[in-house]
């Protein structure tokens, strides 16, 4: 009944906290509960502030990052809590004019030049190691659709003329090493290019069907430990050249291929018993898809642990399109160690969505180390978020069509949710079409973005509205908002973009 019926006066439940304490284990869900009666209650409409591009906080919440508009500079802000004072009730005052500028919340540490020349910062590419407060960048030049072709490459993926990663040391923008790639096509966008997990690192080479594995050593260097692709143990290209008396010419299959190639006839082998039934079985499921086999490319790739993959294959055109929900995919769990396939799965395979709905957070190889990743809403650890969706799965027409959108999503994209208790799915809840964890780009709306007590239904906690104060616009004019919580403070900023117009940002926080 306590669970129930939570106090509403924060001050209250803070007397209750003396008295109770809570189960073994539950004292972090207890304190995030807190979150019900800390809610961002105030809103300072397009403030003061530079004229850069927000890209998010740490989960640690020690900085906010962004970049310069021209995408040559990176800049590191610390948050910092607004403080002023008042001879009468604060509550009846409006701010002071001081008070509604970006610098009273934030406090700029340093800006360095990160890209020269022709090269420019993408703006969507941060990773953020917490153990060593590391920072990962990426730098590119234009990308080039006419590129020549060069052995190794794949036909029809463009090409760009340098792609550098930097890690950078968070604290005083020291940039410790940095890695580039040439004439390579790497996706940058939203971080699809690369996972980092612990201290490893992969980029995932779309042009020469690469996977990078890269090591974040303590002292801050980029160090490259394995490369999957055209071989997949040290010793392969040796091994050939040593034993092919032409010498390699490229004319074998990709080791990953291969490895594939065998999965799919062992297991399409043992799938009839009867030893004359086998061969026609091996023509009509094996080598009349064969050559659809063979053209199958790497899209992309996540750690599940320190030793296994999980690859994404499928056409060339789904790996460079932004819609792949139609294409045909393969998903692959690989292990580096033994370079196995453990396991293959088609996109439409019921099997494999069992297993994302049931071991969900398996496949959010959230870091350990995290101290607030841990707490994410999915639908393997909270009944609400598994509610929403076993809704959308009653409401789909075709089942197959259900499991290709789920998996769609897979694998998925390092560091990609907001780790921020107002989207704890057992707290509030919001519309999704309009705000969630996810870091994406939102249609703007005109209408303040409720947030409802899970416990109340009826009750709003807060609203966030990422429009102007006067809610004046033209409504002709294609906008777009993004959101940026705080990992635990109540403090969120909405960015509101316009083509042709200044950017307007309304910070959102408790007063």
């Amino acid at each position: 009944m306590v669970r129930f019926f939570r106090s509403g006066n924060l001050a209250s439940r803070v007397f209750d906290r003396e008295l109770l304490s809570p189960r073994p284990g539950a004292a972090v869900n207890t304190v995030r509960q807190f979150y019900e009666n800390l809610v961002p209650s105030y809103t300072i409409y397009d403030i003061d502030c530079p004229d850069f591009s927000f890209r998010k906080f740490t989960d640690d919440g020690k900085y906010l990052v962004a970049f310069s508009r021209n995408h040559q500079d990176l800049i590191v802000y610390r948050p910092i809590w607004l403080t002023y004072s008042c001879n009468e009730e604060c509550d009846s005052h409006d701010l002071p004019p001081k008070a509604k500028k970006f610098d009273s919340f934030f406090e700029q540490l340093y800006s360095i030049p990160l890209a020269s020349s022709n090269e420019y910062i993408c703006k969507d590419f941060f990773l953020y190691m917490e153990c060593h407060q590391f920072g990962l960048f990426a730098t590119s030049t234009a990308q080039s659709n006419d590129s020549t072709a060069t052995e190794g490459a794949i036909h029809g993926v463009p090409s760009i003329e340098k792609i550098t990663f930097y890690l950078v040391r968070l604290e005083d923008g020291v940039i410790l090493d940095e890695k580039a790639f040439c004439n390579d096509f790497i996706n940058l966008a939203h971080s699809i290019g690369a996972y980092l997990y612990e201290d490893l690192l992969c980029i995932v080479s779309l042009r020469y069907q690469t996977i990078h594995i890269l090591q974040i050593r303590d002292s801050g260097n980029l160090v490259e430990v394995r490369r999957i692709g055209a071989f997949c143990r040290e010793d392969d290209e040796l091994f050939l050249h040593s034993h092919v008396q032409t010498g390699y010419g490229g004319s074998f299959l990709p080791g990953i291929k291969q490895r594939v190639l065998s999965y799919i006839f062992r297991k399409t082998w043992n799938e009839v018993p009867d030893q004359t039934l086998r061969v026609h079985h091996l023509k009509k499921k094996f080598y009349f898809h064969f050559q659809d086999y063979v053209d199958l490319i790497i899209w992309k790739v996540q750690f599940l642990d320190r030793h296994h993959l999980f690859i994404k294959f499928g056409s060339v055109d789904g790996g460079v399109s932004r819609s792949t929900d139609q294409n045909l995919a393969f998903f692959a769990v690989y292990n580096m160690e033994t370079t196995d396939i453990v396991s293959l799965y088609q996109n439409s395979s019921e099997e494999l969505y069992s297993l994302f709905e049931q071991f969900y957070d398996h496949f959010h190889a959230n870091p350990q180390d995290s101290s607030h990743g841990k707490f994410m809403s999915s639908h393997s650890n909270d009944v609400h978020a598994l509610g929403q969706l076993n809704m959308i799965k009653n409401k789909a027409s075709s089942s197959s069509q259900f499991v290709k959108k789920m998996m769609a999503s897979l694998p998925y994209t390092c560091q990609s949710q907001s780790p921020s208790p107002y989207f704890d799915l057992s707290l509030f809840r919001y519309d999704e079409k309009l705000i969630s964890a996810i870091d994406r780009h939102r249609h703007c709306t005109e209408h303040p973005i409720k947030f409802i007590s899970v416990r109340q239904p009826n009750v709003v906690k807060f609203k966030i509205k990422p429009g102007s104060d006067s809610g004046a616009s033209d409504s002709r004019a294609k906008r777009i908002s993004s959101f940026l919580f705080h990992p635990f403070f109540p403090l969120a900023l909405s960015i509101q973009q316009t083509y042709m117009q200044p950017t307007v940002v309304n910070i959102h926080f408790r007063r």
